[in-house]
């Protein structure tokens, strides 16, 4: 069944690829790509509760990831103009007008406190690192408002993961409904993303 075999290749993965694999995945998450974090980090809980790897190097790496890609994001902003992360961002699924909502959101509230409620905000976290560098918000503040942000978001993910391990079982078994849920849901977000385009 689905909800099965991304369990399966998602465990895959992370086993061929350790720490070093859900760094890069978390630092492609932190960029403008499409990469949620919910997609990643329960798995690396999973590693974690099946024994195979360490919370805190977990953590650190996942951390660190998010960190490198936020990072790239700011740069990208920070040294080109806006036409050109649009122009560069169009090839990446950037949406303008998800851009344009948080620089409107960013810039009415402005600050580091800012940036770091951002990193809880779905769609706003993979753009406010590019927000943040058109802005030309300092790099020290900026980067510690990221690395707690980044953090806390991880590890709560990665402990929604450990403790949904435990209970995996019992999800299989409704894994046809997860299934049926998971189509529904694509179908949606295609027929929602053609819409959006349109």
């Amino acid at each position: 069944m689905l909800a099965e075999l991304v369990t399966k290749y998602a465990i895959e993965i992370l086993d061929r690829t350790q720490y070093v694999g859900a760094a890069v995945l978390m630092a492609a998450e932190s960029t403008i790509l499409p990469i949620p974090s919910e997609a990643v980090m329960p798995f690396v809980g999973f590693q974690v509760a099946d024994g195979k790897w360490n919370l805190w190097l977990a953590l650190f790496a996942t951390s660190v990831g998010s960190l490198v890609g936020s990072l790239l994001s700011y740069y990208m902003g920070y040294f080109g103009s806006r036409p050109m992360v649009l122009s560069v961002g169009k090839y990446l699924l950037l949406n303008v007008r998800d851009l344009e909502r948080t620089e409107r959101f960013f810039h009415q509230r402005g600050g580091v406190w800012t940036l770091f409620l951002c990193r809880f905000i779905p769609v706003v976290r993979h753009f406010v690192s590019l927000v943040a560098g058109t802005g030309r918000m300092p790099l020290l503040p900026f980067c510690v408002a990221t690395v707690l942000g980044a953090t806390l978001w991880n590890g709560f993910l990665l402990w929604l993961g450990i403790s949904l391990r435990d209970r995996w079982q019992h999800v299989q078994h409704y894994s046809h409904q997860i299934d049926i849920g998971i189509v529904v849901l694509l179908g949606a977000g295609a027929v929602w993303y053609w819409r959006r385009r349109r």
